[in-house]
């Protein structure tokens, strides 16, 4: 069944460099720069933006917050700053229907609370459990060599992780060491990262479109820690869509 790409969000990237009709575009709505799911999406991305560059496809994320929580993003994400556009409200994804996650008639803090706690959040308590027992059919994260600042644990050398459970595999206790280590950054500029506490709970998207504004696989997150329906692959979508292999010439 061919379904054609939401107006509203054609609309939002039809003017942007990169974005026009006639190429593929990887589309990604990040929930609040400071959420968990913003930066784990960004740190999958960013090795793949240069193959999926070179296998034609232009990549864009649109994030909740504000310009200056973008550059503080990117420079601790490492994901491209041009390619990223970020809005104050969640207006395109509330135009999407994406889920904006429990809402409480008090304050959002609430809602973000008990979704953490697994309440209008599937999959979270599981997602939050997998980092803590590691998964054989999820890669490596940490390599040997790479040193881990995790506050308030001392630094982690990614020997460790070999020691105690080998290679090849993402270990115990590694994830929960990654998202620890984003946890900190995020405290330590709350206030960089989400510029207001209104839209804590909204959730993502995710969509592929073809060259002529079909839709090739679109996701709806529906909840925390659920950016992707394959979390121990988060981009395996994309793997019938990218090259095997890139040189130089591809990314000219």
């Amino acid at each position: 069944m061919i379904v054609k790409a939401p107006h509203a969000l054609l609309e939002r990237i039809r003017d942007l460099p990169d974005m026009e009709y006639g190429k593929r575009r990887l589309v990604v709505l990040l929930s609040p720069l400071g959420d968990f799911d913003s930066l784990e999406y960004a740190q999958a991305l960013t090795p793949e933006l240069t193959r999926l560059q070179a296998s034609g496809i232009s990549t864009l994320a649109i994030g909740i917050g504000d310009p200056k929580g973008a550059d503080q993003f990117c420079q601790f994400t490492g994901f491209d700053r041009k390619r990223m556009i970020v809005d104050a409200k969640p207006t395109l994804h509330q135009e999407l229907g994406l889920y904006a996650g429990l809402r409480t008639p008090i304050n959002p803090w609430p809602g973000l609370v008990l979704m953490c706690a697994g309440f209008g959040s599937p999959g979270t308590l599981l997602e939050v459990i997998r980092g803590y027992t590691g998964d054989r059919s999820a890669p490596q994260r940490i390599d040997r060599d790479e040193t881990i600042k995790a506050s308030p644990l001392p630094a982690i050398n990614g020997s460790l992780f070999a020691n105690i459970g080998g290679e090849g595999y993402l270990r115990p206790f590694e994830l929960a060491t990654i998202r620890l280590r984003n946890m900190g950054e995020v405290l330590t500029n709350w206030r960089t990262y989400v510029p207001r506490d209104d839209f804590i709970t909204q959730r993502g998207g995710t969509y592929l479109l073809d060259c002529d504004n079909t839709v090739l696989y679109s996701h709806k997150d529906k909840g925390i820690l659920g950016f992707s329906e394959t979390m121990a692959r988060p981009l395996s979508f994309l793997d019938p869509y990218l090259k095997t292999s890139i040189n130089s010439q591809d990314i000219n």
